[in-house]
C-alpha cells in the first residue's frame, strides 16, 4: 500500500474513533459534573488533573519508542526493532516507578495546608491522589506498546481501545447516580481501573501480533542502546512534564487565589480543548510514522515537507471546529452542561486560541523528534512553556481577572512556536521562508474568511440553534477558501487523485453488485 493511501486510511479510522469518543466523552463529562457538583468536580480536576492530560503524556513519551521503531523500519532492520522494544519496555518500567515515587513524595506536602481544599474533603482528595498514581504507572508502562502500534501504522487497534475506554467512562458516569458510597471516591477508583484495562488490551495484542514485540532479551540490557533511548525518552519526558507542569501549576494557582469552583471552569476548558484537538492530533498520529521513516531512509527533504503539511493541515482541521465554537461558546456550553461554572466560556475560548497557535508548528515538533536531536530543544522550549506560571502568578497577585492568565498562556505559546522554527532550521536545515510560504501564508486568507463568516452570523442572526448555521456556513466557506488559497499545487493534485480513486472504488463496487 502506498504511503499516501495508508495515511488517508489511518486518518479515516482515527476520525471515526474521534467522532465516537468525542461525543460520548462530552456527554459523560456533563453527567459527571451533574453527579459530583461543581465543587467536587473542581476538586477532582485539581487533584487528579494529570489523568485528563495523560493521553498527551502517553503520546509524547511513546514518540521515543515509535521514533526508533519507525526509524529502523525505514532501514528494514528487524533485529534492531526487537532490541529497541525490549530495552524500551525496561526503560518505561523504570520511568513509571520513578514518577509514581515522586508523586507520592510530593503528596506528603500538597495536603499539609498547601492546597485550598475543604477540611472535610482532604481524606477523599488523598485517595484520589493515590488512584492517580496508579493511573500514571500503567499509562507509562503502556507506552512501548502504543509506540509499537503507531510505528506499525495500526490505528485500528488504537481506535478500538480508545472506544472501549470511552464506553467505560460513560458507564462510570451513569454508575455515579446509583452508588451509595462517596461519589468522588468511586469515580477516582474506577477511572484508575480504566488505565489497567487499556494496558492489558495493548500489551496482549502487541505480543500476539508483532514479531518485534517480544520479551526475549528483556533481562539483557544493551548499555549503548539503553543510554540512547534513555536520553531521548528522558528529554521528551522533560518536555512533557513541563507542559503538564504548566497545566497543573495553573490549576493550583487558580485554586489558591480563587478556590475549587474556578478549577471546575479550568477543567472543563481543558476537556473542550483536548476533545477538539483530536481533529488535528488525528492527522499528526497518522502522518508521524511516515515522517520518522523518511528520516530513517535518509530522505530529509520528504521528512521536512511532511512536517510542514502536518502543521498546516493540523491547523486547518482544528480551526474547522474551534473557530465556530469560539464564537458560539456560550450557547454550546449552556446546551452541553446543566450548570456552567463562572469563567468557563472565556477560559474555553482562550484555551482554544492557544491550541490553534500550537498547531502552527505541530508538525515541526515531529520533525525534531525524527532527527533524534531533542536535548537542547526540549530544554529550551519546555522551560519557556513554564514561563506561563510566574506570569500567571504576577497577574493574579496584581488583581487582574483570571482570564488574563490565559491571555498570558497564548503569548507564551507564540514564543514557543517561534523557537521551534529556529531549532528546526539549526537541526535539520528547515527553510523558514519556505515554511512561511507553505504554511503561514496559506493559512491567512482561509482563516480570515472563516472568522468573518462566524462574526457576521453571531452579529446579525438571532434564532434558536443558530450555532448549527454558524458551523455549517463556516465549514463551507473555510473548505472552499482552503482549496482556492490554502493548498499548494502538489497537494491539490494529490487531493484530486484521492477523490478520483474513491469514486473509482465506489463505481467498481456498484458494478460488482449488478453482476
Amino acid at each position: 500500500m502506498k504511503s499516501g493511501n495508508k495515511v488517508v486510511m489511518n486518518m479515516g479510522i482515527l476520525y471515526a474513533r474521534m467522532l465516537i469518543t468525542m461525543g460520548i466523552s462530552l456527554y459523560a463529562t456533563r453527567l459527571v459534573l451533574t453527579a459530583l457538583g461543581a465543587a467536587d468536580y473542581g476538586l477532582f480536576n485539581l487533584i487528579a488533573g494529570l489523568i485528563a492530560m495523560l493521553s498527551f503524556l502517553n503520546t509524547a513519551m511513546a514518540t521515543s519508542t515509535q521514533r526508533y521503531l519507525s526509524f529502523y523500519q525505514g532501514k528494514n532492520d528487524l533485529t534492531m526493532q526487537k532490541r529497541v522494544f525490549s530495552n524500551s519496555l525496561i526503560l518505561h518500567l523504570g520511568i513509571g516507578i520513578v514518577i509514581v515515587s515522586g508523586l507520592e513524595i510530593a503528596g506528603l506536602f500538597l495536603f499539609n495546608g498547601f492546597l485550598n481544599i475543604p477540611q472535610d474533603r482532604i481524606h477523599i482528595a488523598q485517595m484520589i491522589y493515590h488512584f492517580m498514581s496508579v493511573t500514571v504507572f500503567f499509562t507509562v508502562i503502556a507506552v512501548p506498546f502504543t509506540g509499537s502500534l503507531v510505528a506499525h501504522e495500526n490505528m485500528l487497534w488504537v481506535a478500538i481501545v480508545n472506544v472501549v475506554e470511552t464506553l467505560l467512562k460513560l458507564g462510570i458516569a451513569y454508575l455515579l447516580y446509583i452508588v451509595a458510597q462517596d461519589k468522588l471516591a468511586v469515580y477516582g477508583l474506577l477511572t484508575a481501573g480504566i488505565s489497567i484495562v487499556s494496558f492489558l488490551l495493548y500489551a496482549i495484542y502487541c505480543f500476539r501480533k508483532y514479531e518485534d514485540c517480544s520479551l526475549k532479551g528483556i533481562f539483557s540490557v544493551e548499555t549503548k542502546l539503553m543510554k540512547e533511548l534513555t536520553s531521548f525518552a528522558g528529554w521528551n519526558l522533560f518536555g512533557s512534564l513541563c507542559a503538564l507542569g504548566r497545566a497543573e501549576g495553573l490549576a493550583i494557582l487558580l485554586n489558591i487565589f480563587l478556590g475549587t469552583v474556578v478549577n471546575a471552569a479550568f477543567g472543563i476548558a481543558n476537556q473542550v480543548a483536548a476533545q477538539l484537538n483530536f481533529f488535528s492530533f488525528t492527522l499528526l498520529r497518522a502522518i508521524n510514522p511516515q515522517i520518522m521513516k523518511s528520516e530513517g531512509a535518509a530522505n530529509r527533504e520528504k521528512m521536512l515537507r511532511l512536517s510542514m503539511i502536518g502543521s498546516k493541515f493540523g491547523f486547518f482541521l482544528l480551526a474547522f471546529v474551534a473557530v465556530p465554537c469560539i464564537f458560539e461558546m456560550n450557547t454550546i456550553l449552556n446546551l452541553w452542561l446543566t450548570t456552567v461554572p463562572e469563567y468557563t466560556v472565556v477560559f474555553c475560548s482562550l484555551m482554544l486560541c492557544a491550541t490553534l497557535i500550537n498547531q502552527l508548528t505541530i508538525g515541526l515538533q515531529s520533525a525534531v523528534q525524527a532527527t533524534g536531536k531533542v536535548k537542547a530543544y526540549q530544554m529550551v522550549v519546555g522551560s519557556v512553556l513554564l514561563l506561563a506560571l510566574p506570569l500567571a502568578y504576577v497577574l493574579l497577585k496584581l488583581g487582574y481577572p483570571p482570564y488574563y492568565v490565559f491571555i498570558g498562556y497564548c503569548f507564551v505559546e507564540l514564543i514557543a512556536c517561534t523557537l521551534r522554527l529556529f531549532f528546526l532550521k539549526s537541526i535539520a536545515g528547515l527553510s523558514i521562508s519556505l515554511y512561511f510560504s507553505n504554511v503561514i501564508y496559506k493559512i491567512i486568507i482561509p482563516l480570515c474568511l472563516l472568522i468573518l463568516t462566524c462574526y457576521l452570523s453571531v452579529s446579525y442572526l438571532h434564532f434558536q440553534f443558530r450555532f448549527f448555521f454558524t458551523g455549517a456556513a463556516g465549514v463551507l466557506v473555510f473548505a472552499t477558501s482552503i482549496y482556492l488559497f490554502g493548498l499548494c499545487e502538489d497537494e491539490k493534485s494529490f487531493l484530486k487523485k484521492m477523490i478520483s480513486a474513491l469514486f473509482d472504488k465506489l463505481q467498481a463496487r456498484k458494478q460488482l453488485k449488478h453482476v
